[in-house]
Formats: C-alpha cells, sequence, structure tokens
C-alpha cells in the first residue's frame, strides 16, 4: 500500500469514529452532569496502562486545573511497582482504590481492550466500596468484560491501539472542555 492510501484510509477511519461519537451523546452529557457533581465533594479517579495512563494523566490534570474537581492519578512508578510488587499487577489498582478511594468517589478506567486483569479487579473493588459510578472507555471488542462491570461506557469501534487509544483522549478532553465552558451547549 502506497503512504497516500494509507494516510487517507487512516484519517478516514478517525473521522468515522468521530462522527460516529454523535451518536454517543447522551453518553457524554451523562458523564459531564456526573463530573459536574464533583465540584467541592468526593474525588475522582483516573487508570489506565501503557498510553491510557499517559492519557488518564492528561486528563486528571487538566481537568483539576481547569475546574473545582478533584481528579487523581496514580502514575507514580513506585507506587505501581511497590503495589505490584507487594499485591501483584493485577490487584495494584485495586489496593489503591482501597487506600485512596472512599465511598461516592467516581471511578474513571481506560482501558484499550476492556479486558486487562488489574481494570477489572478495580471495577470490582470500587462496586464493594460502593463508589458512585463506574466510567469505562474502551475498544476493540464491544462486548468486553470492562463494559459489562460500568456504569456508563464510552466505547470505540476499533481494534487499533493508537486509534482506540486517540479517540479515548479527544473524548476525555472534550469532556474538560466542556466543563471549561461556562455555558456548554448540549445539543448537538
Amino acid at each position: 500500500m502506497d503512504q497516500n492510501n494509507f494516510i487517507l484510509r487512516y484519517l478516514n477511519k478517525y473521522q468515522e469514529i468521530i462522527t460516529d461519537s454523535v451518536d454517543q451523546k447522551k453518553k457524554f452529557i451523562e458523564i459531564y452532569k456526573l463530573l459536574k457533581k464533583y465540584k467541592n465533594n468526593k474525588k475522582v479517579h483516573v487508570f489506565g496502562n501503557g498510553g491510557s495512563a499517559a492519557i488518564a494523566s492528561h486528563f486528571s490534570m487538566d481537568l483539576t486545573n481547569n475546574s473545582k474537581i478533584r481528579c487523581y492519578n496514580y502514575n507514580e512508578s513506585s507506587l505501581i511497582t511497590c503495589y505490584s510488587n507487594d499485591f501483584k499487577y493485577e490487584n495494584w489498582i485495586s489496593k489503591v482504590i482501597e487506600k485512596y478511594g472512599d465511598k461516592n468517589d467516581l471511578l474513571i478506567l481506560i482501558s484499550s481492550s476492556g479486558m486487562s486483569k488489574n481494570m477489572l479487579n478495580a471495577a470490582k473493588t470500587a462496586k464493594k466500596l460502593k463508589f458512585n459510578k463506574i466510567v469505562t472507555l474502551t475498544g476493540f471488542n464491544k462486548k468486553n468484560n470492562l463494559k459489562k462491570l460500568g456504569d456508563c461506557n464510552l466505547w470505540v469501534n476499533s481494534k487499533d491501539y493508537n486509534v482506540v487509544e486517540n479517540i479515548h483522549q479527544v473524548w476525555l478532553l472534550m469532556l474538560v472542555d466542556m466543563i471549561k465552558a461556562k455555558n456548554p451547549k448540549l445539543n448537538f
């Protein structure tokens, strides 16, 4: 395949997904309203693995800096390696939630596959601790296990990690921009 065709196909895939995002507008509005309730209130915790961890960090900082919402990510390598060593990698997020989470907090989990054991265990722990809601951002298989555990789920119709992760970032930063706006128009 020549480079021109690759570029056209690649960008068209993004355009299709962004266009399909409009179909999920009710979910965006639900998450927006949910986040707005967290101003000066409980905490929002956000997690991801790999590239999704970088997205979680970016979203957390932008949300906290542009609102009165306390959003935390836990991407400190000493915390991750300590908890992974002591409790196994599939349990490190659950242990963070147990230590830092409180009843009625909000959990956002970003996982391209929706099958990562640490994310699945985190959702189960948050439910046990009576977190208010669990928001998931996934891709790949529409019926993935993490999506089944979430209360509000955004799904990307792609099996390409880069596409899924980039769309997740667009969606999360769109939510930050909605919160930053004084009175965002919610009618699309």
